[in-house]
């Protein structure tokens, strides 16, 4: 399926790893020049080896996208460097363990900064670069705990249900602009994330067998997703084929999310 996106351009943040990375690959490999960001240096770097290798312009900056002064610094340089934005993927996020009675003020005031108000400040950021773009998109990547209520993950639970009203009422609001605003809900998902969170629950077992487990319980389809089969359905969105599709929340979770 040919998507049009050749030589478009394109912001990924928490791009160095994980959902972020492969979501880079992905648009790179349809003809996508790319701008990635995270907060570990060497792992932006090394992310940005592997990208350079598909031909194309690839901006790698250390950023950290709850630092208002970092993101503005971040779409500046990024733009100057692509030579313009279609394509803002608001990605960076991380889980932030703990039930209601333990979680304090300060875990979340730190879960709301690096989801919610990171994806504000990422769009406004980008804003007057997207309306000057011919084709241009904001993909927000979520989870589908935001329709899932689940005291597990109690604060992205409550967190991204903010996330996913975002992206649906930007969606309303930037349509005059042409701007089409999306939402990518992830179930479980095989990330480093999920890694470390095995380490805290489940030291004893091995990735396959704790994937395994939780997947038996949650998952339909019985199994963790990849991450190419997020990044997949990311093109697709920012790509010509999608060009009727705004405040949409698409679900890659293998059935995961007992909702209608």
């Amino acid at each position: 399926m040919e998507l049009g996106l050749t030589g478009r351009r394109a912001l990924v943040t928490g791009g160095s790893k994980g959902i972020g990375l492969a979501i880079a690959e992905e648009l790179t490999a349809e003809g996508v020049d790319v701008a990635i960001c995270a907060r570990n240096g060497a792992e932006v770097e090394a992310a940005a080896a592997r990208l350079r290798a598909s031909g194309r312009v690839v901006h790698a900056q250390t950023a950290d996208v709850t630092d208002p002064e970092q993101v503005s610094d971040l779409v500046t340089r990024s733009v100057a460097a692509l030579g313009g934005l279609d394509i803002l993927v608001n990605n960076a996020g991380a889980a932030h363990p703990g039930n209601f009675e333990s979680l304090t003020d300060a875990d979340w005031h730190a879960d709301l900064d690096v989801k919610l108000l990171a994806q504000i400040r990422c769009t406004r950021c980008a804003l007057p670069h997207l309306r000057a773009s011919a084709a241009p998109r904001v993909i927000n990547i979520n989870s589908v705990y935001a329709r899932y209520p689940d005291p597990t993950f109690f604060a992205t639970t409550v967190i991204r249900a903010a996330c996913l009203n975002l992206s649906k009422a930007l969606a309303q609001e930037l349509a005059g602009d042409r701007i089409l605003v999306n939402s990518v809900n992830i179930g479980f998902v095989a990330t480093p994330q999920w890694e470390n969170i095995r380490r805290r629950r489940a030291p004893d077992l091995s990735a396959d067998e704790f994937f395994a487990k939780l997947a038996e319980d949650e998952v339909p389809l019985g199994r963790f997703g990849t991450v190419d089969e997020v990044s997949g359905l990311v093109a697709f969105l920012a790509g010509d084929r999608a060009s009727y599709l705004t405040g949409t929340s698409i679900d890659v979770a293998g059935g995961m999310g007992k909702y209608v």
